[in-house]
């Protein structure tokens, strides 16, 4: 498979094909987008001309993962002129265990089903359909724009605002808008998909709220990857130790949607195949270091990884301190 990161040294930016252990770097382009954009107008396979572009240089990819170069990982995917053509999305109810989770968080009377648990039950009976049907459509929800993503390595932020920040390990699809509106897929990348796990356990209705935080993405973007069934490891590191850890499993068969429906629901609407557009969408988690009872601190460390996705994603968290100040806003009179 195609893996490539994004990495930027000052001002210059670079797209690199991973070669374990390098980085073989790719001329003319600093962008995954631009590559994209330049296979849809070209009308080439998008492996073939990253194939073409390879050149000789090469960067050791430890130094750079590590942060001990002044090469830097940026986000695998990023709108680099316009960060707010970049939509960030997601769908959850799509793993059995976040059913359960959501269903412990939110019902006080375990016989009787939450609408949770109901949108979960039409997912397992209608998730699913035979080619060329129309499935039940899946929860869906906007986390915001390019703006919030963040790289392997950086830190993931609860607001003053918030009341909690916890890790949602998934994989994400990247899209591409070609020129005609057709949405095209990129590949996909580990996630980390931050929520206010807190909040929403107020009121299945704050869920909308919940998930407006920052959140990650890498360090690798992986072309046509095996999706199937995906396994994968979460941690959370406290210090030199390791907090919680739990042994997951993503993909279609590990789900109650099929990949071709969650994407059909997602493009069904027509603000969401405006040409050169990007979109980022998290597919969902199946286990939450929050329903172990584990509540995040700042500088704990979050670590994804999964199976056939390179690297590991690591991101530290990071409370902002601070008394929560009221939003006035202004009239032009």
């Amino acid at each position: 498979m195609t893996r490539l990161v994004q990495i930027q040294n000052g001002s210059t930016r670079c797209v690199a094909l991973v070669d374990e252990p390098h980085l073989s770097l790719l001329a003319d382009g600093g962008s995954i987008y631009e590559l994209a954009a330049l296979a849809d107008t070209s009308n080439t396979s998008l492996p073939k001309l990253i194939a073409e572009r390879v050149v000789a240089k090469k960067l050791a990819y430890d130094e750079i993962y590590f942060g001990k170069s002044e090469w830097k990982l940026l986000p695998p995917i990023d709108h680099p002129d316009e960060p707010a053509r970049c939509l960030v999305s997601g769908t959850g109810l799509t793993h059995l265990g976040s059913a359960k989770n959501r269903q412990a968080m939110h019902s006080a009377n375990q016989v009787e089903l939450n609408d949770s648990m109901k949108m979960f039950r039409w997912g397992v009976e209608r998730g699913k359909p035979a080619p060329g049907e129309i499935g039940v459509a899946p929860e869906w929800f906007y986390k915001g724009n390019g703006a919030i993503l963040r790289a392997h390595g950086q830190s993931l932020d609860v607001p003053s605002h918030a009341e909690d920040g916890g890790e949602e390990a998934e994989i994400v699809g990247i899209y591409f808008i070609s020129g005609d509106g057709r949405p095209r897929r990129i590949g996909m990348v580990i996630g980390n998909e931050f929520s206010d796990h807190k909040f929403e356990r107020r009121n299945y209705l704050n869920l909308a709220g919940s998930k407006l935080r920052t959140c990650s993405l890498g360090p690798e973007l992986v072309i046509d990857p095996q999706f199937d069934s995906v396994p994968g490891t979460v941690k959370i590191l406290r210090g030199d130790n390791v907090l919680w850890s739990q042994d997951i499993l993503t993909g279609e068969n590990e789900m109650c949607h099929s990949l071709a429906n969650i994407e059909h629901h997602h493009f069904k609407f027509d603000a969401h195949r405006r040409p050169g557009d990007l979109h980022v969408h998290y597919f969902g988690a199946c286990s939450l270091s929050f329903g172990a009872g584990i509540e995040l601190a700042d500088g704990d460390v979050m670590e994804i990884s999964f199976a056939g996705f390179g690297r590991p994603l690591r991101n530290s968290v990071r409370v902002v301190r601070g008394q929560r100040k009221l939003i006035v806003v202004h009239s032009w009179s």
